[in-house]
């Protein structure tokens, strides 16, 4: 566990408290990130803070400030906006709960994990937990972290919680505005069927360790060659890309089928061959020559 939450304080429930600390979920994945160079020193670029009329000045002498008019801000002191009271900077209290398909994905933003802040909160919290778990229900209130307050969401995870910000109302776009000029209509039932075979047939668990970031791979295998070719410039070869961007699929259910016999061809030769009968049985098949069967009785009468 790292050595410091991102957030202490106390979940309530109506006249239950229960310390918590939470700690980040997530971290960044591998990047590949750039500075900007002048080309002709070869030296990286870097940027100044400057004010109009003066010239460079000294982060120190740097304060916060709200435009109220144009030109006019009010400054405000860094220990001042810390001062502003709200309860939700200390105490997150659940004030609703909801089904969790209730709350659209669109809604969640960051996943924090909620542990007890110490021994005699652990009571409390496996019992809030459990009964999150039996009644299948999420918690809801609205929590403060720096410098903003969220509203969260609360469920349970493995012996912990999970608490999630989610997006305000006003930070969610309508999706009615972006799928207006879809059509409303039933597809063909033969369609539907061969695509729910398909997606059955590519049907298996989540395991989030299979994919990895090839856009991030790719620049690392660029630079590399760069590297090794002395800065000599190199393009790939994008013709398959425009190719494939611009085809059309005439035909859904050829298409459809065509992607279902794919995939039972690779099944099928991942099979062991047939064995081929011996060459003895086909032979022993086929029927006597005449003359032979008439000089076997001959043989005999000389035995």
């Amino acid at each position: 566990m790292p050595a410091r939450a991102y957030w202490q304080g106390q979940i309530r429930l109506a006249l239950v408290s229960i310390p918590v600390e939470i700690y980040s979920a997530t971290k960044s994945g591998a990047q590949i990130s750039f500075k900007q160079i002048h080309e002709p020193s070869g030296q990286p670029i870097h940027y100044e803070k400057i004010v109009n009329g003066i010239g460079p000045i000294d982060t120190a002498e740097i304060m916060k400030g709200y435009e109220v008019s144009k030109g006019e801000y009010v400054l405000l002191e860094q220990e001042e906006i810390d001062a502003v009271k709200l309860e939700s900077k200390k105490t997150l209290e659940l004030t609703q709960f909801v089904d969790a398909s209730e709350i659209d994905v669109l809604y969640y933003e960051k996943p924090y994990f909620v542990v007890p802040a110490d021994d005699l909160a652990e009571e409390a919290f496996i019992v809030l937990r459990e009964a999150l778990r039996r009644t299948k229900k999420v918690g809801l209130g609205q929590l403060a972290m720096r410098g903003r307050e969220y509203v969260v969401s609360l469920k349970p995870c493995g012996r912990g919680m999970v608490l999630e910000t989610l997006r305000y109302a006003d930070e969610v776009h309508k999706a009615q505005g972006y799928f207006r000029e879809i059509p409303d209509e039933k597809p063909d039932n033969d369609l539907l069927d061969l695509a729910e075979a398909l997606i059955e047939k590519k049907s298996g668990p989540f395991e989030p360790q299979e994919f990895h970031d090839r856009y991030v791979d790719a620049l690392r295998e660029l630079i590399e060659r760069k590297r090794e070719t002395g800065g000599k410039k190199i393009i790939e070869d994008k013709g398959d890309e425009a190719s494939s961007r611009g085809s059309n699929v005439v035909d859904l259910m050829a298409a459809l089928k065509k992607s279902m016999e794919s995939g039972a061809k690779a099944a099928n030769d991942e099979k062991p061959a047939p064995a081929k009968k011996p060459a003895a049985k086909k032979a022993a098949a086929k029927p006597a020559p005449k003359d032979a069967a008439e000089k076997k009785p001959a043989a005999r009468k000389r035995a």
